[in-house]
C-alpha cells in the first residue's frame, strides 16, 4: 500500500512539474549537441555539448564518449586522441592545415607606414566584406607539413599569392580540403576569383595538388556553379556536392561522383531532390545523404555503380516528423546521426539501415522537457490561389483547448529558397512561442526545396508576387477555425521573412493587427547598392536597376520592393537589426524604421551592434527574446 502511495504521489509530482512553460531563460540554458565523430576503435561516439551562460555572456563546453553497443557517456578530456585526424595522409608523412596568410595590402598602415595610428581601410574591387567582417589582405590557404616521426616540419603553402581562400568564407571549414587515400594528392575547394568578378560569382572549384610534382590541376573545369564538400572512399573515388549555374545559390545541388576517368550524377534523376549533406557508405559502393521532403529532413541512399552500366537508385530510408540533421558515422549496419523537430534541440541518434527505425542515444535535454508542458505540431494542407496544395506547419500552445480563442501569428520563413522543416531554434523558437499562448502558422510556400524543382525556383524574380499570395492563403484558410482570434493576427519573420513583413504590411488588407521584422530587405535599389552577396541580388531580382531594357528586373525593383508601398502601411512594426549584419546591411532596418515613424505609425528599432544576421550571444538573445514578446502582449491585446 505504502509503495501504492509513494508511486501515485511522484505520478503527480511530475504532472504538477509537467505544467511548466519554455521561458527564454530557460531556452538560453539547453545543452547544444554537437557529435565530433566515431572513434578509430569504433566503439564510441565522441561529442560535445556547449552550455550557454546567461550571466556571463558565454558558453561552457564538455566532451563526452557514449559507447555504441550501449552504456553511460563518460567526460574525456582529450577528445583528439580519440578521434582518426583525417588531416594526416594515410601513409603519416604529412599533415594538411589551414592558415592565414597576407596577400593583399589594404589598411592605411601598410600603404604609409609612417601614419601608423590611422584606422583605414582602402579597397578598389567589391570583394571587401563577408557576412559581418571587411576583408583585410589575408586570405586562408591550405598548408602542406612534412612530418618525421610525428614532428612537423616547414609548412608549405599549396596555393602560394594567391588571393583566394580555402576554407571559403564564410561559412568553409576544413571538409574543403581532404587527402585522396593514396597519400600523393590533395583536394580542396576555392573559388579562383578576385574581387568584383569573385562577388558576381558562386563558381567554385574542386582543386587536385599533386603532392610529389607540385603541380594543381582544376577537377570541375566546365562546372560553372557551387563545387563543394569533396571526400574520397576508401578506393579513391571522390564525391562532392555540385550546382550547375553560375550566380545561382540556392539551384538544384547534387552528389557527383568521379572515378578518374568519368563524372557521373547519382541524384540528378530526382527533381524533388536536393542534397542538403552526405556522406560516403563504409564499403564506399553507396552514399548517405539528407535532403528536405515534405517539410522534413530526411536520410536516403544511393548506390554508385561506377564504370558498370546500371543507373543509379535513390531510397529514402527514414520517415516521420523529424530532421536528421547531420551524418555523424556509421557503425556496422548502423548509421549514427543527429535529430531534431520543432519541440527538441539536437540529440544523437542511431539508425538501423535494414528498416530506417531509430533510437536515441543521448538525453542531454531530457529531464528538462520532462519537465514541459508542449505544444502539438500538425500537418495542414491548403489550396493555393493557383490550386496547389501547400504543407503548412501549425503549432498549438501548451494545453491547447479548441473551444478558446488564441492570437495566432504567421511566421514567414527566410532564405528565401531554404527548407521549412522540424528545425530548433534558438530565436524563432515555436515552442517558446506556443507556451506564450500563440498558435503558430508556418507556410512551407513557394521558394523552399523539398516538392520539386519547379516550385523551389518560382519564386526567384518573383519575390512578392505568388509567395505573398501563398502566405495569405495559409493564414486566411486558419483563420476560419472557430479557435482563431481573427482580430488578434500577427506576422513575423527574418530575412527574407523580414522581407516578406514589409511586404505584406503593405498588402494585408488589415488581416494583421502587429508586425516583427528581424533583418529583412526593405529597399532593393539600396539592397543592390550595399549588400556583399551581389549573385543574390543579380539572379534573384533580375539584375541592376539601372539596367533600362532588362525588363525582369524592372519588374522586381517596381513591383516588389516593399519601400514603394509604405504609404499603405497602417500596423504596428517591431524592426530588429544587426549592426554587422553585411548580407541585408543596416540601412534596411533604418530605412523601415524611419518610414514607420514619419508616417505616424507605433513602431520600435531594436538595434543589435555586435550581431551580424543572426543573434549569437545569450543576453542580446534574451532582450532579443523580452522585446520580442513585450511587443506583442502590447499589441495583440
Amino acid at each position: 500500500m505504502k509503495q501504492i502511495l509513494f508511486f501515485s504521489a511522484v505520478l503527480l509530482s511530475l504532472s504538477v512539474v509537467a505544467q511548466n512553460k519554455m521561458t527564454p531563460e530557460l531556452l538560453w540554458k539547453l545543452g547544444r549537441v554537437s557529435a565530433l565523430g566515431i572513434s578509430k576503435d569504433g566503439k564510441y561516439i565522441v561529442y560535445s555539448v556547449s552550455t550557454p551562460n546567461a550571466a556571463e555572456n558565454k558558453s561552457s563546453r564538455k566532451t563526452y564518449a557514449l559507447p555504441i553497443a550501449g552504456g553511460n557517456p563518460v567526460s574525456v578530456s582529450n577528445p583528439d586522441s580519440m578521434l582518426r585526424n583525417e588531416k594526416i595522409s594515410p601513409d603519416g608523412k604529412y599533415l594538411i592545415s589551414n592558415a592565414e596568410v597576407k596577400v593583399k595590402k589594404v589598411t592605411g598602415k601598410e600603404y604609409y607606414p609612417d601614419l601608423q595610428r590611422s584606422n583605414v581601410y582602402i579597397f578598389d574591387n567589391l570583394a571587401y566584406r563577408h557576412w559581418d567582417t571587411y576583408e583585410d589582405g589575408n586570405f586562408d590557404h591550405v598548408m602542406l607539413t612534412p612530418l618525421n616521426n610525428g614532428v612537423a616540419g616547414q609548412p608549405k603553402d599549396l596555393m602560394p599569392g594567391e588571393p583566394y581562400d580555402c576554407p571559403q568564407k564564410p561559412f568553409g571549414g576544413d571538409e574543403d580540403y581532404v587527402w585522396n587515400p593514396n597519400s600523393k594528392e590533395v583536394v580542396y575547394c576555392t573559388k579562383k576569383k578576385y574581387g568584383t568578378a569573385y562577388a558576381v560569382s558562386t563558381n567554385t572549384d574542386l582543386f587536385a595538388y599533386n603532392v610529389e610534382t607540385g603541380s594543381t590541376k582544376n577537377l570541375t573545369e566546365g562546372m560553372m556553379g557551387y563545387d563543394i564538400n569533396p571526400s574520397f572512399n576508401s578506393k579513391g573515388e571522390l564525391a562532392w556536392l555540385s550546382m550547375r549555374r553560375d550566380g545561382y545559390e540556392s539551384d538544384k545541388q547534387d552528389i557527383i561522383v568521379s572515378n578518374g576517368i568519368t563524372k557521373m550524377n547519382l541524384t540528378g534523376m530526382r527533381d524533388d531532390i536536393h542534397v542538403e549533406s552526405y556522406r560516403w557508405s563504409n564499403e564506399g559502393r553507396s552514399i548517405y545523404f539528407i535532403a528536405p521532403v515534405n517539410g522534413t529532413l530526411q536520410l536516403f541512399s544511393v548506390n554508385y555503380p561506377g564504370l558498370t552500366k546500371m543507373l543509379p537508385h535513390v531510397d529514402q530510408i527514414t520517415k516521420g516528423d523529424f530532421d536528421v540533421s547531420d551524418i555523424i558515422g556509421q557503425s556496422g549496419n548502423t548509421l549514427i546521426v543527429t535529430r531534431t523537430d520543432m519541440n527538441h534541440a539536437a540529440e544523437i541518434y542511431s539508425i538501423d539501415l535494414a528498416n530506417g527505425s531509430m533510437a536515441q542515444l543521448t538525453h542531454v535535454n531530457d529531464a528538462t522537457y520532462a519537465t514541459l508542458s508542449m505544444g502539438k505540431t500538425e500537418r495542414r494542407f491548403v489550396k493555393t490561389t493557383d490550386g496547389k496544395n501547400m504543407l503548412v506547419w501549425v503549432i498549438y500552445p501548451p494545453g491547447f483547448d479548441p473551444t478558446k480563442k488564441y492570437p495566432t501569428l504567421l511566421y514567414c520563413q527566410g532564405g528565401p529558397q531554404s527548407a521549412l522543416t522540424q528545425f530548433y531554434s534558438f530565436r524563432w523558437n515555436f515552442q517558446l512561442m506556443a507556451a506564450n499562448g500563440y498558435i503558430i502558422v508556418a507556410p512551407n510556400r513557394r521558394g523552399m526545396p523539398g516538392y520539386g524543382t519547379k516550385w523551389n525556383e518560382e519564386i526567384s524574380k518573383d519575390h512578392g508576387g505568388q509567395a505573398m499570395k501563398d502566405y495569405l492563403s495559409a493564414i486566411d484558410a486558419l483563420s476560419k477555425e472557430n479557435f482563431v482570434d481573427k482580430n488578434r493576427l500577427g506576422c513575423v519573420g527574418a530575412s527574407y521573412g523580414g522581407y516578406s513583413v514589409y511586404m505584406l504590411a503593405g498588402m494585408h488588407n488589415k488581416r494583421f493587427k502587429t508586425f516583427i521584422a528581424h533583418d529583412g530587405i526593405f529597399d532593393f535599389k539600396s539592397m543592390y547598392g550595399t549588400t556583399e552577396e551581389l549573385w543574390f541580388v543579380d539572379w534573384d531580382y533580375g539584375g541592376a536597376y539601372w539596367d533600362k531594357k532588362n525588363l525582369a528586373a524592372q519588374r522586381s525593383y517596381a513591383q516588389f520592393s516593399p519601400s514603394n508601398f509604405v504609404d499603405k502601411w497602417n500596423t504596428p512594426i517591431l524592426i530588429y537589426q544587426g549592426g554587422k549584419d553585411y548580407r541585408v546591411p543596416i540601412e534596411q532596418g533604418q530605412q523601415a524604421f524611419q518610414a514607420a515613424q514619419l508616417r505616424g505609425i507605433k513602431s520600435k528599432f531594436v538595434l543589435l551592434p555586435d550581431q551580424n544576421h543572426w543573434v549569437s550571444t545569450a543576453q542580446d538573445a534574451l532582450v532579443w527574446q523580452h522585446e520580442f514578446f513585450s511587443w506583442l502582449e502590447e499589441t495583440l491585446k
